[in-house]
């Protein structure tokens, strides 16, 4: 099994209009509702790609049954801990020259005894899971530093993959962590310095290597991907396909990846099955994910090679 733990459920509600004029009545072309966080979206991969996963963490009174319901119909199984209030509700604007205004919710905060719940829930599941993936942001008022907790909650029989950034992503490859999985922007935020070239961006994984992590997968947009252990690089590049729309890319590739690292795959396969994964999902049009078929299209055109 595949487990996946999200601390930070959000609703996204993306509107289309023709402009957005503030102070003034703008009237909704479209509107889409997503029950979303990183986590969930790479259980609901998983599930896709026929691979068992199942996702625990932080979910909130006031809507959390709408993230249930969402799990249930994708067949994914979650055991949550509740905490009071909503989850976030984070609204994208898009006006007809696709500019997008967003407007994120902060959440509210959790209590130290819920905090403590879900570890004990990590350490329980972690004991039937061949892989955890920890990604996206924490609640409220948490430190960083509840990063390394949950590396620490997790079963050392179980492989270990982080999508984070700044402070969450060092503290969590403090642990030690099999993948980790930043955008370059991501990476350039986390570790403050500027990515120019191909030796800039093996540095930087470099850096993340020698701090704690594996492997060190960073998605490159419409570029691409490299992977690295510090040893091997590797390449992998993307197709031309229709973009519909990039969010939940990432987590497509940490799902497909994900599922290489449990049958023990080597870093180029994952990267391989990633980037197909990525293009999958942004090809997907008014989806939460991606769809197998299109993604296994996609995988016979994806070639790796050494990066140098």
């Amino acid at each position: 099994m595949i487990l996946t733990v999200c601390m930070s459920p959000c609703v996204d509600v993306t509107i289309e209009l023709d402009a957005l004029q503030i102070g003034r009545t703008n009237i909704v072309k479209s509107k889409t509702v997503a029950y979303a966080g990183k986590a969930l979206n790479v259980a609901i991969g998983v599930k896709r790609l026929h691979g068992n996963s199942c996702v625990t963490g932080l979910m909130y009174d006031e809507n959390g049954f709408a993230f249930e319901n969402a799990l249930s119909k994708e067949g994914v199984p979650f055991l949550f801990t509740w905490n009071k209030g909503r989850a976030r509700e984070n609204y994208k604007f898009i006006d007809n020259h696709s500019l997008l205004t967003e407007v994120n919710d902060v959440g509210v905060p959790v209590e130290e005894k819920k905090l403590e719940e879900i570890l004990r829930s990590i350490r329980n599941l972690s004991a039937k899971s061949a892989v955890v993936v920890v990604s996206g942001g924490l609640p409220k008022e948490v430190d960083a530093s509840f990063y390394a907790k949950i590396m620490e909650a997790i079963n050392p029989n179980c492989r270990k993959i982080v999508d984070a950034s700044g402070d969450r992503l060092l503290s969590a490859i403090g642990m030690g962590v099999d993948l980790v999985k930043p955008n370059l922007d991501e990476l350039r935020a986390t570790l403050g310095r500027e990515i120019a070239s191909k030796e800039d961006l093996l540095a930087a994984c470099y850096e993340l290597v020698a701090r704690g992590a594996q492997a060190v997968m960073v998605s490159l947009g419409d570029e691409g991907a490299i992977i690295t252990d510090g040893e091997k690089n590797f390449y992998g590049n993307t197709i031309n396909v229709a973009v519909n729309s990039t969010v939940g890319a990432g987590d497509a590739m940490v799902a497909a990846a994900a599922m290489q690292l449990r049958m023990g795959a080597p870093i180029e396969e994952m990267l391989r099955h990633g980037v197909a994964a990525g293009a999958a999902r942004v090809s997907t049009d008014n989806a939460v994910s991606f769809e197998k078929e299109k993604y296994e299209e996609i995988l016979q055109h994806i070639k790796v090679k050494e990066f140098v």
